[in-house]
């Protein structure tokens, strides 16, 4: 049967390459925004302690409801989000799962600079990162030529606002990458230095050395100041 072709019409043909390509760049277009937003999303989420709503969500995002519940479904059933019983969206134990998987890569990374930190300040060198609202110590490393150091365990948690690991992630949340000392806040006799780990997309954490001693700042500062560098270039 023929194709009727109005006037003024171009006949009908098959589609292009260039059609195809367009069809193939829009359709890819399209799932790196809603992958965009899904990140986004999750971001928002991790950084409201009380959870979202929908609304709350889509306020922020600049979207509809309707957009942000086509991103919770999936995000839901991959176990990313949930929601509780007063309909609130909140970080889901999959993110758990992810984080305890890429600890131990973060905690790679960064002992080289840690190794060095520790012989060069004689004293136990650690990487500390915020979990749930806390400061934890991630890596830790002792110096090998002192005869006393601080053994500090891998895993202890302290408030952000306590100790000089602490109080340099939240200086760094600021942008501030100078030094921060403190005496005794954490564990009565024990001294520390820390600066922010800065420029790491999703990392919030801090390099830092704790001693029996009084830490000379002008000195060990510049060291944990080099070692935060390193461990920054070597985590991105």
């Amino acid at each position: 049967m023929d194709a009727t072709v109005r006037p003024g019409e171009p006949p009908a043909g098959p589609s292009t390459g260039s059609d195809q390509a367009d069809a193939v760049s829009g359709r890819a277009g399209e799932t790196a925004q809603t992958l965009d937003r899904g990140l986004r999303l999750l971001h928002l989420v991790a950084d409201a302690p009380g959870g979202l709503t929908v609304t709350e969500a889509a306020n922020r995002l600049g979207i509809g409801r309707a957009a942000v519940y086509r991103l919770v479904g999936p995000l839901t059933g991959h176990g990313m989000l949930r929601r509780g019983g007063d309909g609130r969206l909140r970080l889901g134990a999959g993110v758990l799962h992810l984080a305890r998987r890429a600890q131990p890569l973060l905690a790679d990374g960064a002992l080289p600079a840690l190794r060095r930190l520790a012989e060069q300040a004689g004293a136990t060198a650690h990487l500390t990162v915020v979990e749930g609202g806390e400061g934890v110590a991630l890596a830790v490393v002792e110096p090998s030529w002192t005869s006393f150091h601080v053994a500090y365990r891998t895993g202890a948690r302290h408030p952000l606002d306590r100790g000089a690991a602490g109080r340099a992630i939240l200086a760094g949340r600021s942008g501030a990458a100078e030094p921060v000392s403190s005496s005794g806040e954490l564990q009565s006799g024990a001294y520390g230095v820390a600066a922010p780990v800065l420029g790491v997309p999703g990392l919030e954490a801090s390099v830092g050395v704790v001693a029996l001693a009084p830490l000379d700042v002008d000195t060990v500062g510049p060291q944990v100041l080099a070692a935060a560098t390193a461990v920054a270039a070597a985590l991105r």
